[in-house]
């Protein structure tokens, strides 16, 4: 994963507006809105934070839970995981961020009782949320996750199951 630079960011724009200019130019001209309109978003798109780019701390955080929770589990199970915070994220039902997922109250058992922060992710930890980070969803958007031979709310059997992997259950 790459978090954007704010230099390099402007860097970036500042090449596709010259790239914009010289288009201009060799259209005869900045006629009409169009180009210097471009050239405009493309300057704010510089100075804008980019919402919702994974960054090195989602990456970090995720590889924390991903320890906490899946850290017996086989790789895939292990980035089935993480891929259920990404789907969180993307669900108008939970928090914007990797950070609103992991830390909703009660959302997570390594949170709530403190593992997640005793168990330094391992590479494969890492790996697994880089994966998922990358696009990687071996749960095919599962919003939940649960290891049912251990106590689990009745309601977590009324969602939808999707698959299981390793120990854990995945549904929506």
């Amino acid at each position: 994963m790459h978090k954007p630079e704010p230099l390099g960011r402007f860097l970036g724009v500042a090449l596709a507006v010259l790239v914009v200019a010289a288009f201009a130019r060799a259209q005869g001209g900045w006629r009409g809105a169009a180009v210097p309109q471009a050239a405009s978003a493309l300057s704010q798109a510089a100075l804008s934070p980019q919402v919702g780019y994974p960054t090195y701390d989602d990456l970090w955080l995720l590889a924390r839970l991903v320890s906490g929770e899946a850290h017996s589990e086989p790789y895939v199970g292990q980035v089935a995981v993480a891929s259920v915070v990404l789907n969180r994220v993307q669900s108008p039902r939970f928090p914007p961020s990797v950070p609103g997922v992991i830390f909703e109250p009660d959302a997570f058992e390594s949170v709530s009782n403190g593992i997640m922060w005793g168990l330094p992710p391992t590479d494969e930890n890492i790996a697994a949320a880089q994966a998922a980070l990358d696009g990687w969803d071996p749960t095919y958007g599962a919003l939940y996750f649960w290891n049912p031979a251990k106590a689990v709310s009745p309601w977590i059997w009324t969602r939808n199951v999707i698959t299981s992997i390793g120990r854990h259950v995945f549904g929506r």
